[in-house]
């Protein structure tokens, strides 16, 4: 598999170079330059991650998709509510710069309202609010996508305030409106941690409402990420997000990160306990 992988992304890149060599430079428009950029950043992805062989045995690095590190992260998601169909909850994401006491990160956060449009009777139902990544930026081969085939679990570093979040998936699905969802569970509200969700614990949803029969996530087409409010309560929130990555377990320095060492260290001894007794 990983010679497989080698190969393709060694081909994606010939032609990449192709692709620009056959171009003047005096007729590469600053649109196409960008576009050249990111494709080559792409093609360079997969021929690393072929060249570690990473596909015969998985992934031991973290694969980053989401990073509020800077004011520009901001700019590549957007939000939502019901207000764009009327109704009357708001919602907004906000750049949070870093401090002594924490990281840089984004702050999504409003008010819901499950009030209804007086003028709109067939709106019967309000009270949500969203925000996603908007796509990403194509390269000269198409439509850029996220592959977190090789990977267990999508980790969040998170705050929260204890609200019924999901998290939100969107695949290259044959039905554009479809979603695969799962809870956000968070044990420390009010204080930074890190969640794990495992990939194929995501429920495939429409509307909402759960579809029958249940497909498999395209785990090798994932276009947008985001996380959704729909508990209908009223009255404001806020939760903050740091990073969305692919990873099939946390690092040590993760484990620092979320105060886990310490569980591992038990963990450790206890193991070394059951070991002394069954000699």
């Amino acid at each position: 598999m990983h010679l497989v992988n080698l190969v393709l992304a060694i081909q994606a890149r010939v032609s990449w170079i192709n692709a620009l060599s056959s171009r003047s430079q005096s007729a590469v428009i600053p649109d196409q330059s960008a576009l050249y950029k990111f494709t080559a950043r792409i093609t360079d992805q997969s021929c690393l991650l072929a060249l570690k062989q990473e596909g015969l045995h998985g992934p031991t690095a973290s694969y980053h998709l989401v990073k509020f590190n800077d004011p520009s992260s901001i700019d590549d998601c957007k939000t939502m509510s019901d207000a764009d169909m009327g109704g009357f909850s708001r919602a907004a994401l906000d750049f949070v710069p870093s401090t002594a006491s924490q990281p840089a990160h984004a702050r999504f956060h409003g008010k819901i309202s499950i009030g209804l449009p007086p003028d709109r009777p067939k709106i019967q139902r309000t009270g949500y609010a969203a925000w996603r990544t908007l796509d990403r930026s194509p390269t000269i081969f198409g439509r850029s996508l996220w592959d977190i085939d090789p990977y267990i679990y999508l980790a969040m570093r998170i705050k929260s305030d204890g609200r019924k979040y999901f998290v939100n998936v969107q695949t290259e699905s044959v039905v554009p409106s479809d979603l695969h969802q799962h809870r956000l569970y968070a044990q420390k509200p009010g204080q930074w941690e890190t969640v794990l969700i495992k990939w194929d614990e995501f429920v495939r949803t429409n509307h909402g409402m759960v579809v029958e029969p249940q497909s498999e996530m395209m785990r090798q087409k994932v276009r947008t990420l985001g996380v959704g409010l729909i508990d209908r309560v009223p009255g404001g929130f806020g939760l903050c997000v740091e990073r969305m990555w692919a990873t099939n377990g946390l690092t040590r320095e993760e484990l620092k990160e979320d105060g886990r060492m310490g569980h591992l260290r038990m963990r450790k001894d206890a193991t070394k306990q059951e070991k002394k007794t069954l000699t």
